[in-house]
């Protein structure tokens, strides 16, 4: 089983049909649907058919309960989902070359106060997004998370998910964390990797930097791997897709963290390959 920590929340989906018309009116077309970038790699993870649970809190609302009873459905474990407060939102707002911008309200997501260590009952892999690190109790509650899968010998991911979030942190601050949670994977997009001055692995995880339809670069301790993807001709929405390139990578091999270093560019190509999928079916919708 691969466990998610972190938000569960509602995103708001804004197309734009051009350029924002400033204090009058821009032709969008607008989607509800599930968010947060922990809930969506748990979600990717079922619909590739493997077990996910999802560890987070959401509002005691019926937003929360739609968006809980959502995951459910997929097949994720929601058996560790507390509830609290108001459910989180996320304006997308997605221009014409599919490109992303975020207005973020997390609201309940980082809230949770309380780990439970029956939570990495079975699991073979903890997924923690850099946003699950940002702000206590949640942040306390996932470093406790990581502490229990180091103790119990289980892999550790993390995703660095956000330049605004690396650079509200500080760079420096980063560092120390990754450091001192000492991950078995960091995933980075190439921006994300820049901000960080990412040259080499980071301590000894394998380091995993995506670069949209350029190869993804995969380090290590003794080389560096390179791995062509195939573009999309068309891209409606790139919102998700780390998520669910972090979904194909993890679960390569059936998540067997052997099969992340001895075949990097086969865990790499069946991200892309997820990837490909939700960005094709995010088009389909759009």
């Amino acid at each position: 089983m691969l466990a998610t920590v972190g938000d569960l929340v509602e995103d708001v989906v804004v197309r734009l049909g051009g350029a924002v018309d400033v204090a009058s009116d821009t032709p969008s077309t607008i989607e509800r649907r599930q968010g947060g970038s922990a809930a969506n790699v748990a979600a990717a993870v079922a619909r590739l058919g493997h077990a996910a649970r999802f560890i987070g809190q959401v509002g005691e609302d019926a937003a929360g309960r739609a968006l809980v009873d959502g995951l459910g459905a997929l097949g994720v474990d929601v058996g560790a989902v507390r509830f609290g407060g108001t459910t989180g939102t996320i304006v997308v707002l997605v221009d014409v070359d599919g490109e992303r911008s975020m207005l973020t309200d997390r609201g309940a997501a980082r809230l949770l106060d309380a780990a439970d260590p029956t939570w990495l009952d079975d699991v073979r892999t903890l997924h923690v997004p850099l946003y699950s690190l940002t702000e206590p109790p949640l942040a306390t509650v996932a470093k406790q998370l990581v502490d229990w899968a180091r103790d119990r010998a289980i892999a550790v991911s993390i995703d660095l998910s956000s330049t605004a979030v690396i650079r509200a942190l500080g760079a420096d601050r980063v560092r120390r964390a990754l450091a001192a949670l000492q991950p078995t994977v960091v995933f980075a997009n190439a921006d994300e990797a820049a901000a960080l001055a990412i040259d080499a692995p980071i301590g000894s995880a394998l380091t995993v930097i995506k670069h949209g339809p350029d190869p993804v670069v995969v380090l290590r301790a003794d080389d560096r791997i390179e791995i062509p993807v195939t573009p999309l001709a068309t891209v409606a929405d790139t919102t998700g897709a780390g998520d669910a390139f972090a979904a194909g990578f993890l679960t390569h091999g059936s998540g067997v963290r052997a099969a992340w270093n001895d075949d990097p560019a086969g865990a790499a190509g069946a991200a892309s390959r997820a990837a490909a999928r939700h960005l094709a079916a995010i088009h389909r919708s759009a």
